[in-house]
């Protein structure tokens, strides 16, 4: 562990949280990192792969991105689940929204920033393909039916745990606790239950 690069990363979440995406500087990120700049880009190229380091080293984990959506397919309850896949989604979005949304005041800024993280090889939607390779694997699994809409599903899952978060938000006022754990998991079940019927075998 690089103490140095930990700390960069520690300092541009909080610029990012404080300012979004589009107002946070590199100067300002090494101020935070208590670092100088050329020092942070030694670390890392620019601002968008600092970022991109940010998303997946620094917010709360989404297991369909990575290994561990094995430890899910064809294990435990097809219902909880998806009901954890939501939740994870929701928390995830809960940290990424506040970040990311200031791009999109500026035409400009947001096609530099497409542009940028397209040369990553990366991009948003790899969280709605991440939920359909999951389901995929459940299906062939044989925990969802054949036929079942997974792009749908997996769209309406996605997009349910950003919506949700992005009321969240919006609502919030400064100092006041996000919403608890158990209020994500209630709403994930709702969420679940209005999908997992187009999902389910028939009996």
């Amino acid at each position: 562990m690089n103490p140095t690069r930990e700390a960069i990363l520690d300092g541009a979440l909080a610029v990012m949280r404080d300012r979004g995406l589009a107002r946070t500087t590199t100067k300002e990120i090494a101020r935070a990192s208590g670092c100088s700049e050329p020092l942070l880009y030694r670390h890392f190229e620019d601002k968008i792969a600092l970022f991109l380091a940010v998303l997946a080293e620094r917010l709360p984990p989404v297991r369909v991105l990575g290994d561990g959506a094995a430890s899910l397919a064809g294990h435990g309850l097809l219902e909880e689940n998806l009901r954890l896949v939501v939740a994870e989604l929701t928390v995830f979005y809960l940290t990424v929204l506040p970040i990311g949304m200031s791009i999109f005041s500026d035409n400009e800024l947001l096609a530099r920033h497409r542009d940028a993280v397209e040369a990553h090889g990366t991009g948003p939607e790899i969280i709605s393909r991440g939920v359909g390779k999951y389901l995929a694997d459940e299906q062939a699994a044989g925990r969802i039916r054949p036929g079942a809409p997974l792009d749908g599903a997996a769209l309406a899952l996605t997009g349910a745990a950003m919506h949700q978060a992005f009321l969240w938000s919006f609502h919030s006022r400064a100092g006041e606790p996000g919403p608890s754990r158990q209020r994500i998991r209630d709403v994930a079940a709702e969420v679940v239950a209005g999908v997992l019927p187009s999902l389910l075998p028939a009996a």
